[in-house]
């Protein structure tokens, strides 16, 4: 039976190979939609399209039929504004979980490094009670 790593037995490895960066091309473009989506000036068209094309009408200004073709109506604008708010969230969420994985890492290294110098220090005092140890008896 071969023993497990410490990433394997509690699961780490498996989180990493979760977030693993786009290596196609494809999947590196459709990375970006998600930020392109959430971008300021993708909500700001969005919010001014709702304005011309839901606002305007409830307060009598005429919109013509092929403006609202091209835009959309009240449905598909706020349909896209929920989606630049689902996008906005999921991509705050993968900074703070990258954020989170490589504070994580660093939490082990240390923890690793701190292992070792336990480890040492445990070596160096059992070699030293080993040698009081013969010491004493040699006095006995």
């Amino acid at each position: 039976m071969q023993q497990e790593t410490a990433e394997e037995s509690s699961g780490i490895g498996q989180a990493a190979t979760a977030q693993l960066a786009p290596t196609t091309r494809i999947d590196r473009i459709l990375a970006l939609v998600p930020r392109a989506l959430s971008s300021h000036l993708h909500i700001i068209f969005l919010a001014g399209l709702g304005v011309f094309l839901v606002l305007l009408p409830l307060v009598g200004v005429g919109v013509s039929a092929k403006a609202e073709l091209i835009g959309g109506n009240y449905t598909n604008v706020t349909s896209d504004l929920g989606a630049c708010i689902a996008a906005g969230l999921t991509v705050h969420l993968v900074r703070r979980e990258h954020r989170r994985s490589e504070e994580l890492h660093r939490m082990l290294e240390r923890m690793h490094a701190h292992h070792q110098e336990v480890a040492r220090s445990l070596a160096a005092t059992q070699a030293l009670l080993e040698r009081a140890e013969r010491a004493v008896r040699k006095d006995a």
